[in-house]
């Protein structure tokens, strides 16, 4: 997404500056990003079972991320002191040294300044700092410039030193624990992200962050749609494939944990219609159209999504569909509150729209 033209940011030099957009619990926010260290090929990480991740590689979904975020007063200020991680100490890290970050709805960079933190990657917690680790080895420093995209009057930050935009800051990467990426996970492994992403968008939609939580409903879909064929092809061999698994018994726990079609439509449907709330909540009716849409498709039977879709609807002046869709809500719900005042206000907005134009018309004939 573009950036306001209006908008002043004070921008990063250098060939190696990358940039893009991230969400956070404020909205989006323009980042920007220059190594200022190279991490050492000595450097590397071992899991609990002794993998080695050497720092050639970069972490990945689920990989276990020791990180420290410092602000500074402004892009040109000279670093106090070198890196840390430059020499070619080993550090190991584990599943204890996971740190839990609670999303804050008025802060930006979402994690503790100053201090080592293990996030692990892929949970969205902190959404800025996760996505430059994406891109880092381990040893590496990277500095940051974030500034909100659009003209945001309404920013504030917790710290002191945020009071002032763009920030600056650095991000540091000590060690990490191998990943995955999404091709290498076995169907299971997907699910539980899936289901994960999905607890968690909910959450975040209750306490206000409705960024984040069309963010993690966004991080179920791609995942999930990578598991269709799997769904497909279990689905397609049936009862014989079924007969053959059941004997054994580590196959048949693994298949209790995914998804039959069905329930894998339902799953589908029911996050396009969440983020087409989340959607309507960020005021983007075209966009929660198109999800409702989706969600319809899958499960017609699903009244929050034709319910969606006629607010959407409504928000577009497409009162005809709004009508339709709400006129769908009521067959499965008879006496639906919600539907009767939304066709009673349609048919409102018509009367409205035909007197006015009545009106013009009469003058231009009199």
């Amino acid at each position: 997404m573009a950036m306001d033209p209006g908008h002043p940011f004070e921008t990063l030099h250098g060939n190696d500056v990358t940039s893009w957009v991230s969400v956070c619990p404020q909205g989006l926010w323009k980042v920007q990003r220059k190594q200022t260290h190279k991490g050492s090929l000595q450097t590397a990480s071992h899991s609990e079972d002794g993998a080695l991740c050497l720092s050639s590689y970069c972490p990945r979904l689920g990989s276990l991320c020791q990180v420290r975020v410092r602000l500074k007063d402004g892009p040109d200020e000279a670093e106090r002191s070198g890196p840390e991680n430059g020499n070619e100490e080993q550090f190991q890290v584990t599943e204890t040294d996971a740190t839990a970050v609670p999303r804050c709805q008025d802060s930006v960079l979402q994690v503790p300044l100053g201090d080592w933190t293990t996030l692990r990657l892929g949970e969205g917690q902190c959404d800025i700092t996760e996505a430059c680790v994406e891109g880092m080895r381990a040893g590496e420093k990277w500095e940051i410039l974030i500034s909100p995209v659009g003209n945001r009057p309404d920013v504030s930050v917790p710290h002191p030193a945020e009071e002032n935009l763009p920030l600056c800051a650095t991000v540091e990467l000590k060690a990490f624990t191998p990943g995955k990426e999404s091709w290498e996970m076995s169907p299971v492994e997907k699910c539980q992200w899936v289901k994960s992403h999905k607890e968690a968008g909910g959450a975040r939609f209750r306490s206000g962050d409705v960024w984040g939580a069309a963010d993690c409903y966004s991080r179920a879909l791609k995942l999930l749609i990578t598991l269709h064929d799997h769904v497909e092809e279990v689905e397609k061999n049936g009862q014989e494939q079924e007969a053959e698994e059941q004997r054994d018994t580590n196959t048949a726990d693994r298949l209790q944990q995914l998804p039959s079609a069905n329930e894998f439509k339902t799953i589908k449907a029911e996050l396009h219609s969440n983020m087409s709330l989340c959607q309507l909540k960020l005021n983007q009716p075209q966009r929660a159209k198109v999800s409702a849409t989706k969600a319809t498709h899958l499960e017609p039977g699903g009244a929050k999504a034709w319910y969606r879709m006629g607010q959407a609807c409504q928000a577009l002046n497409e009162l005809e569909e709004a009508r339709q869709a709400f006129r769908k809500l009521l067959e499965l719900q008879p006496e639906s509150p919600a539907a009767l005042k939304a066709l009673k206000d349609i048919a409102s907005r018509e009367k409205e729209i035909n007197a006015q134009l009545g009106l013009r018309l009469s003058k231009m004939f009199s």
